[in-house]
């Protein structure tokens, strides 16, 4: 009986997390528009070190135990609408590919599955 109760427990869990993501993705709009990802990685830079601060802080008071201070993260300086619409014009144009390429592919392993077998 616990069996079954521990492992439902775990699937509403991670069902809950996973739809606490679908649902974070979908109201940020992060699979919308590169401008409107963007922003949303801006702010999570400003939000993020604050909260982990914050929390870590809460944990020290609440267990005695003494944190080392996190460096500061990196700051990314790079265009991300220019390598996201990179690497998706290069997964699409592999997937538009992948049908041909499979066709020769099998012609090849063919042709040589009838030359071995000779």
């Amino acid at each position: 009986m616990v069996a079954r109760v521990w492992s439902l427990m775990r699937f509403l869990i991670k069902g809950s997390l996973a739809g606490g993501a679908v649902y974070l993705v979908y109201d940020q709009e992060l699979l919308g528009p590169s401008d409107k990802s963007e922003a949303a990685l801006r702010r999570a830079e400003e939000v993020v070190p604050p909260a982990m601060y914050q929390f870590s802080q809460y944990v020290c008071q609440q267990t005695g135990l003494q944190i080392p201070q996190l460096p500061a993260p990196p700051k990314i300086n790079f265009p991300i609408r220019e390598s996201w619409n990179s690497g998706i014009i290069k997964v699409m144009s592999a997937l538009s590919a992948a049908p041909t390429k499979a066709l020769e592919y099998s012609k090849e392993g063919w042709e040589y599955v009838k030359e071995h077998t000779k």
